[in-house]
């Protein structure tokens, strides 16, 4: 985790300056102060909490991308029936939080070696995904990658895949919040509270001041 910290503060210092409005975004949520970026590391329950623990992220929205087929649900996508993975659209200040530092967030929060499976889950639903909306943003999670392989940062190769974005689907109601709204759902207990905590406790500079002090 200390490689993590000292890339993050790499990635800081080479990039900051550059957070450039994409023009090809989708906005469910319409304030065009904000900027959106779009993440899958397993089940979209647990990396939703995560990134609304970070400050400067006002929403992080659970659904499925990166797959072909139109309008899925939440059963087709789960039973491997598409070729999408559960993701998450984050909703973030960029005078507050970079694209670079959510970047770090995502890799931090998952195990990005891992081929189609995070933790319990298993499946390409599952599959950690990168996605980019302009080409600064390709660039940014390459040189990342790359840093962390220089680094030898995991014993075993990185299978993020990086992908261009595409379309977001908003999964069902009862999935958004769902770790806040079922606290004593025993996937939550057992996976999601562990996998937040551990995340809280590695960034907690990254932390939202009320989330700081909950770890």
């Amino acid at each position: 985790m200390y490689k993590h910290l000292l890339l993050f503060s790499a990635v800081l210092f080479l990039s900051c300056a550059s957070n450039a409005q994409n023009e090809n975004r989708s906005y469910p949520i319409q304030d065009e102060s904000l900027e959106v970026a779009y993440f899958a590391s397993g089940c979209f329950w647990c990396v939703e909490a995560i990134f609304e623990s970070v400050k400067g992220v006002e929403e992080a929205i659970s659904g499925y991308a990166g797959g072909t087929e139109k309008n899925p649900t939440y059963r087709q996508v789960s039973y491997g029936q598409t070729t999408h993975a559960e993701a998450v659209a984050v909703y973030y200040d960029p005078t507050v939080v970079s694209f670079q530092e959510l970047l770090t967030v995502f890799f931090v929060s998952h195990d990005p070696t891992t081929l189609n499976r995070q933790g319990p889950d298993r499946g390409t639903q599952y599959r950690s995904i990168a996605f980019y909306s302009s080409a600064s943003e390709k660039q940014y999670i390459e040189a990342y990658i790359e840093a962390l392989t220089q680094s030898n940062v995991y014993d075993k190769p990185i299978v993020t895949e990086i992908k261009p974005f595409d379309v977001f689907y908003e999964a069902e109601a009862y999935h958004q919040n769902y770790e806040k709204n079922h606290p004593y759902d025993s996937y939550i207990l057992s996976v999601s509270i562990p996998r937040l905590n551990r995340f809280k406790a590695a960034l907690p500079e990254l932390l939202k001041t009320a989330d700081a002090h909950e770890h």
